[in-house]
């Protein structure tokens, strides 16, 4: 029975990988392996009957207890009024006016799109299909190459997960520990890094090769007549209102909790001011919302309840003793804990990856020293957060199994071939791992902010 119960917290992961690839629901797969163990372990002995008790009183502390998990649901509401406000394909049209004379104007306003709506980036089917449906069809008749407008899609689809206020910085800075202004600043660099390279290439793309990105045609389009009301409307309001939550969080004016709700209200006055509200369209937002937060809490309920029997086996204990036993060191470690996030990403999405790694990985980063390679003991953590978030983005946009190029595909007009998507992508996946070693070689690039601006 001994060995029995030493072996329960090393089966526990092989079972739920399996499970997981099996195409079960996650929240279902989490849930039920964490019972199945829980009930294991009582009877071999290892864990007492009140442990029953104790899993509902265990998710009760670690939803009840935090002041992020309370913001999702004002984001998300935030995120969805963007999108039915119609306000993505203004803001994309009003950088199409605005750009009009920069080459590959298009690929290169969608990839401020993708920055500038970072809130909408909940979940990335959601963001990288909103994108598509809005900006494919027009870039394509446009006349730009389907592997182009598809490869320009996808890598701004995903570049909202990265930037704050992005939803997945709220679940990375609850579940590592870090602050969350500190996260927010330390992302801004490299996201916007990301995108001016992304941006540098369609230039470049367009000035060597311009049947692939054909320029601004005046005898086809015509600029609007009240030019700085259409900016300011289309571009301005909703960068005001994204800016507002960001600076309110990182400067502690407001919890997050308090800046998603007035996110949230803002959403409501951008559909009024662009004219697009109704009863039906808020109807709409509000049970998307309402759908894709229980999604979201309820994997989070079952990654407690997966994680409570694990670390009462002393699951944790027994991967930071396997980790070690590599004789890696620190550097070495770290790549690995990279490596298997960056092969999970193919497969599910960022929510599921972190409720599930990070709290195994979390004692093990936490114990690993890069205070003099970042230049300070409070920011080393936070650069770890940084290189987990620009990993996850990299493993969504990899062929062939890119997570995020299936979507891109399914909400692309019938012409566009999967095979066009893979051709676009890889110049830009180029780029990602590119960004990502630099943040990797040249830490300043994600700690350089937050020490200039917190003083840590």
């Amino acid at each position: 029975m001994e060995t029995l119960a030493e072996l329960l917290p090393v089966l526990m992961l092989p079972t739920l990988a399996l499970l997981l690839f099996s195409g079960y629901p996650v929240a279902l797969v989490l849930a039920g392996v964490g019972l199945l163990f829980t009930l294991l372990g009582w009877l071999v002995g290892e864990i007492p009957a009140v442990a029953f008790l104790n899993i509902p009183l265990r998710v009760w502390g670690s939803l009840s207890g935090s002041l992020i998990y309370p913001a999702v649901p004002m984001l998300l509401f935030m995120g969805l009024a963007l999108e039915k406000s119609g306000v993505a394909r203004e803001m994309l049209l009003c950088m199409r006016v605005l750009l009009r004379r920069v080459p590959g104007s298009l690929a290169v306003g969608v990839t401020i799109l993708g920055v500038l709506l970072a809130p909408a980036a909940g979940l990335i089917g959601a963001s990288v299909a909103t994108l598509a449906l809005v900006a494919l069809p027009t870039m394509l008749e446009q006349g730009y190459r389907p592997s182009l407008a598809t490869g320009s899609v996808a890598a701004a689809g995903t570049l909202g997960i990265i930037l704050p206020p992005g939803i997945m910085l709220f679940f990375l800075a609850q579940l590592l520990g870090v602050p969350m202004g500190s996260l927010f600043l330390s992302t801004l660099a490299p996201g916007l890094l990301l995108a001016m390279l992304f941006i540098v290439y369609y230039i470049a793309k367009a000035h060597f090769d311009p049947g692939a990105a054909p320029g601004f045609d005046s005898s086809r389009e015509s600029l609007p007549g009240n030019l700085l009301w259409y900016v300011i409307r289309s571009l301005a309001l909703p960068v005001l209102l994204i800016g507002t939550v960001l600076g309110s969080i990182i400067a502690g004016w407001a919890t997050p909790t308090q800046s998603g709700a007035v996110g949230a209200a803002g959403g409501i006055v951008l559909m009024l001011v662009n004219g697009s509200f109704s009863f039906k369209r808020l109807n709409e937002v509000v049970i998307g919302t309402t759908l894709t937060t229980s999604m979201v809490f309820f994997i989070v309920i079952a990654a407690t309840v997966f994680s409570y029997p694990f670390r009462y086996l002393s699951g944790d204990e027994v991967v930071i003793a396997a980790l070690g036993a590599t004789g890696l060191g620190d550097w070495g470690i770290l790549l690995l804990i990279l490596g298997i996030i960056f092969v999970l990403g193919f497969f599910i999405d960022w929510i599921e990856i972190t409720v599930i790694t990070l709290p195994i990985f979390f004692p093990i980063l936490d114990g690993l020293d890069f205070a003099a390679y970042v230049g300070s003991p409070e920011l080393s953590l936070v650069w770890i957060a940084v290189l987990i978030a620009l990993v996850l983005q990299t493993s969504f946009l990899t062929p062939p199994f890119g997570f995020a190029l299936f979507f891109v595909k399914g909400a692309a007009p019938p012409g566009v071939r999967l095979a066009d998507v893979y051709r676009g992508i890889v110049p830009l996946v180029a780029m990602q791992l590119l960004g990502l070693a630099l943040v990797l070689a040249l830490p300043a690039l994600a700690v350089g902010l937050p020490r200039l601006v917190l003083g840590i």
